[in-house]
C-alpha cells in the first residue's frame, strides 16, 4: 500500500451525507490477515503485562492508567520490527485484545479488594482466588454479551453524532504507524510536548497540575466561607481530549459541572451550613459549614449525578428500543430457522450470530448464578436475586458506558457500581441476608457488574477503532473473550499476591481508593443504613427536565459526577477545536485545519497515557524527583507554581491553535 491509502477518510468524523456511505481505509471487499499467532500472542502478552501492571500501580498508588494508546503503539513497533504484512489489521486485533486489561482490572480493583478490607476489620469474610477470578471472567463476557447487539448502532448509525475522542486517539496512532509521512511526523511531535509536557507535571512538579482560584488570599477565603471556588488541571493530555469531544458535548459537559459547583454546592452551605447531614448513615461528624468545597462533592452532590446518569440509562433504553426489539427479532428468526433472500452481510458489519449472542447471555447468567448459590451464598432464594440485580442493572448500564465513552472517553463506571452496591444491598437486606455473608455477596455482585460496565465500555472503543480502519467486528468479539479470560487469571493473582504482601488496611497497606469506598458504603448498609435517595432523585429529576427539553442528559450528568477541574479542560478544547475550523470563509481550509487540530490532539492523549505510565512506575519505584521548596515543601503546592501553570498552559493552548492554523488545504490531498 501506498502511504496516501493511510488516511483516515474526510468523513470519518463527520454526519454522512443522505445517501453516502463510510468506506474505511482498508477494503470491505478483501480479506486481510488480522488473526494471526503473531497478532494473538503479542495481543496475549499485552493482556497479561498491562493487567498486571495496572493492577499493581491501581491498588499500591492509586494511579488507573488507560492501556489502549500505549498498547496500540508498542503492537506497532514491534510488527514494523517483525516486518509483517497486513500490520495495521493485526495491530487491530494486538490492540482489541490487549485492551481486555483496562476493563477487567478496573471492574476487580474497584469492588473486589474491598473484601479484604472488611476482612481486616474482623468481619468473617472468606475470599479466595476462583472467587476474584470467575467473578471478573463471569462480568467481562456478560459485557461483552451485553454490547454485541448494540455494536451496530452506536458505531455506524451514529457515524458522525459521537465523536469518540479515546477511539479517535488510537486510531491515529494505528494509522500514522504504518506510513511515514507528515501526519506521522506531526503525531510523533505533539506526542513528545504533550507527554513531555504532563510528564514534567507528575513527575518533577515544577508547576502545578491544578490551577484554583485557592492559589489567592480571597479565593482561599470565598472557598472556606461560602463553598465557591474554581478548578482546572492543565494537563496537555486533558486538554486534547476537549478538542475531540467538541464544543458540543463539551459546554453540555461544563453546564452540569457549573451546576453542582456554583449553584448547589454553595447553594447547600448557604441552607444547611450549620447542620450535620448524615444521609447513609455513616457517622458524619461535621457540618456543612466546616467541609471543604470537594468534600461536599464527594459526600453529597456527586450523587446527584450519580442519579442522573442512572436515569440517563434508563432514558437511553427507551430510546434504543427499536435496536433491542430488532436484536431479539433477529436472533428469533435464527433460532427458528427462517429461510428468507439471503443478505449478504460485509465483512466489515459480520458480528457473532444473534442466536448465539442470546444462548451466551443465557448460559452467562445461568453459571453466574450457579456461582452465587454454591460458593457465595449458599442460598437458591439469595442466589436469585443476586443474578436478577446482575442481569438488570448490567443490561441497563451497558448503553450508559457505552454512551459515556463515545462521548467523553470517560466511563463513570464507580458511579454505577456505586448505585448497584446500594441496590444489592437493600434488596439482599430485605431478603434477610445481613452481616459479613451480606457484604460478601453484595461486593462479589458488584464486582460481576463493574467488570461487565468497565468491559463494555472499553470493547466499544476497540469496535469504534475496527469500523474506521476496516477490520472484521466478528474475529474482535471472538478473541475479546479470550483476553478477558487472561487478563481476570492475571489480576486475580495480582490481587492475591498483593495482599499477601502488603496487605490492604494497616500501616504500610495498599491504597486502593476506590475499593475503600465500597466498603465504607457497604459497611453501614449491611447495619441498617440508608441510600441519598433524595440526592438521586433530584439527579433523576434534572435528566428527565432535559431529555424533555431536547438535551442529551447523559453528557449533562456526566459533568455532575466528575469533577470540575477535569471538565473546564474539556471546554477550552472544545472552544479551540471550533475556533481553529470557523476562521476562514473556505470549507476546505476549515476542514485541513481542524484535522490537523484532531492529530494535535490525539499526540497530546497518546503521549500523555504513555508518559502517565512511565510516571506511575516512578512513583512505584519510590523515585522522588519532585521540586521541593526551601522549607522541605512540594514547590507545586505554592502559588508561584500556579502562575507558572498558568503561563505553561496558556503557552500550549497557543501552541495548539497556531500548528492547527498552519494547515494547507493540499495537506488534505497528500
Amino acid at each position: 500500500m501506498e502511504n496516501d491509502q493511510f488516511k483516515l477518510p474526510e468523513n470519518a468524523q463527520r454526519e454522512l451525507k443522505p445517501g453516502e456511505e463510510y468506506e474505511p481505509i482498508l477494503s470491505k471487499n478483501k480479506k486481510y490477515q488480522e488473526v494471526t499467532v503473531w497478532s494473538v500472542c503479542i495481543g496475549l502478552v499485552m493482556t497479561i503485562l498491562f493487567s498486571a501492571a495496572a493492577a499493581y500501580l491501581g491498588l499500591k498508588v492509586g494511579q488507573v492508567f488507560e492501556a489502549a494508546i500505549p498498547i496500540a503503539i508498542i503492537a506497532i513497533g514491534l510488527t514494523g520490527l517483525a516486518r509483517k504484512n497486513d500490520a495495521l489489521s493485526q495491530n487491530v486485533i494486538i490492540q482489541s485484545i490487549g485492551g481486555c486489561s483496562g476493563g477487567v482490572v478496573a471492574g476487580a480493583i474497584f469492588t473486589l479488594p474491598a473484601l479484604y478490607i472488611l476482612q481486616g476489620k474482623g468481619y468473617q469474610i472468606e475470599i479466595n482466588f476462583w472467587q476474584v477470578f470467575i467473578a471478573s471472567l463471569l462480568g467481562g463476557i456478560l459485557g461483552i454479551l451485553f454490547l454485541i447487539p448494540f455494536r451496530k448502532y452506536f458505531v455506524k448509525e451514529q457515524h458522525g453524532k459521537f465523536p469518540f475522542p479515546e477511539a479517535t486517539a488510537t486510531t491515529q496512532v494505528l494509522v500514522s504507524g504504518q506510513k511515514k509521512g507528515k501526519d506521522s511526523l506531526l503525531l510523533v511531535v505533539s506526542g513528545l510536548i504533550g507527554g513531555l509536557y504532563d510528564f514534567i507535571v507528575s513527575t518533577f512538579g515544577w508547576w502545578s497540575e491544578t490551577i484554583t482560584t485557592r492559589m489567592m488570599g480571597w479565593g482561599a477565603a470565598v472557598a472556606d466561607k461560602a463553598k465557591l471556588m474554581f478548578k482546572i488541571n492543565t494537563g496537555a493530555a486533558v486538554l486534547g481530549l476537549g478538542y475531540i469531544i467538541g464544543l458540543k458535548y463539551a459546554f453540555i459537559i461544563c453546564c452540569g459541572s457549573m451546576l453542582v459547583w456554583f449553584i448547589i454546592i454553595p447553594g447547600m452551605n448557604l441552607i444547611w451550613g450549620d447542620q450535620i447531614i448524615d444521609l447513609m448513615n455513616t457517622g458524619v461528624s461535621l457540618t456543612l459549614g466546616d467541609m471543604a468545597p470537594e468534600q461536599i462533592f464527594k459526600d453529597y452532590a456527586r450523587h446527584i449525578g450519580i442519579g442522573g446518569i442512572a436515569m440517563a440509562g434508563i432514558i437511553s433504553i427507551i430510546k434504543s428500543w427499536g435496536v433491542i426489539k430488532s436484536s431479539v427479532s433477529l436472533a428469533a428468526n435464527e433460532f427458528k430457522g427462517k429461510k428468507g433472500p439471503k443478505e449478504v452481510v460485509e465483512r466489515t458489519q459480520q458480528d457473532i450470530p444473534m442466536k448465539f449472542v442470546v444462548i451466551g447471555i443465557v448460559a452467562v447468567l445461568i453459571i453466574t448464578f450457579l456461582f452465587f448459590w454454591l460458593f457465595v451464598v449458599h442460598n437458591i432464594w439469595h442466589a436469585l436475586i443476586g443474578i436478577l440485580v446482575v442481569a438488570v442493572i448490567a443490561f441497563l448500564f451497558t448503553t450508559v458506558a457505552a454512551n459515556a465513552i463515545a462521548i467523553v472517553g470517560s466511563n463513570p463506571v464507580s458511579g454505577m457500581t456505586l448505585m448497584t452496591l446500594i441496590l444489592a444491598s437493600i434488596v439482599m437486606v430485605a431478603a434477610g441476608l445481613t452481616g459479613p455473608q451480606g457484604m460478601s455477596a453484595t461486593l462479589i455482585i458488584g464486582g460481576v457488574v463493574c467488570t461487565a460496565l468497565a468491559v463494555a465500555g472499553a470493547f466499544i472503543t476497540d469496535l469504534k477503532v475496527g469500523y474506521w480502519i476496516g477490520t472484521t467486528p466478528k474475529k474482535q468479539e471472538i478473541w475479546k473473550f479470550i483476553g478477558v479470560a487472561v487478563a481476570a487469571a492475571t489480576v486475580a493473582g495480582v490481587i492475591m499476591v498483593l495482599n499477601k504482601a502488603y496487605g490492604f488496611v494497616g500501616d504500610g497497606a495498599l491504597v486502593a481508593p476506590q475499593a475503600n469506598a465500597m466498603s465504607a458504603v457497604i459497611e453501614p448498609m449491611m447495619s441498617g443504613g440508608n441510600a441519598p435517595w433524595l440526592l438521586y432523585g433530584i439527579g433523576a429529576g434534572i435528566a428527565l427536565i432535559l431529555n424533555f427539553c431536547k438535551v442529551p442528559a447523559l453528557p449533562f450528568a456526566l459533568g455532575m459526577f466528575i469533577p470540575i477541574d477535569l471538565n473546564i479542560p474539556l471546554l477550552i478544547g472544545g472552544a479551540i477545536s471550533w475556533f481553529v475550523s470557523s476562521r476562514s470563509k473556505d470549507k476546505q481550509l476549515n476542514d485541513a485545519r481542524y484535522n490537523r487540530g484532531t492529530l494535535i490532539a490525539s499526540g497530546f492523549i497518546a503521549g500523555g497515557a504513555l508518559m502517565g505510565v512511565v510516571s506511575a512506575i516512578l512513583r512505584f519505584a519510590n523515585v522522588d524527583m519532585m521540586a521541593r521548596t526551601s522549607d522541605g515543601g512540594f514547590f507545586n503546592e505554592t502559588p508561584l507554581s500556579g502562575l507558572i501553570a498558568l503561563i505553561m498552559y496558556i503557552a500550549i493552548i497557543v501552541y495548539m491553535i497556531w500548528d492547527s492554523k498552519r494547515a494547507k488545504i493540499t495537506d488534505e490531498n497528500n
